[in-house]
């Protein structure tokens, strides 16, 4: 007999993982960076300035300038510049 088969796993909705960067080039528009570094969200405000500080070279290299952290939709700080 065969185990039965796992539940299916949802990703987490936003009211679960609120924070989230806004990726902006040095004029404050949104840029488009490719897959996994797409459309994080994160459960905390720790979460998320931790990848960030350990992503922020990678952003630039897609042509990030700027980040903005929000919290749903409400702007918690930035924009904070990713250059020296």
């Amino acid at each position: 007999m065969l185990p039965e088969q796992p539940p299916t796993f949802r990703s987490p909705g936003p009211s679960e993982r609120p924070w989230w960067w806004r990726l902006e080039d040095s004029v404050g528009e949104e840029v488009s960076v490719p897959g996994d570094l797409a459309g994080q969200r994160f459960a905390s405000q720790a979460d998320a300035e931790s990848w960030v500080g350990e992503i922020w070279g990678e952003l630039a290299e897609h042509g990030v300038d700027q980040v903005t952290l929000f919290e749903l939709d409400r702007r918690v700080y930035g924009p904070m510049s990713l250059h020296a």
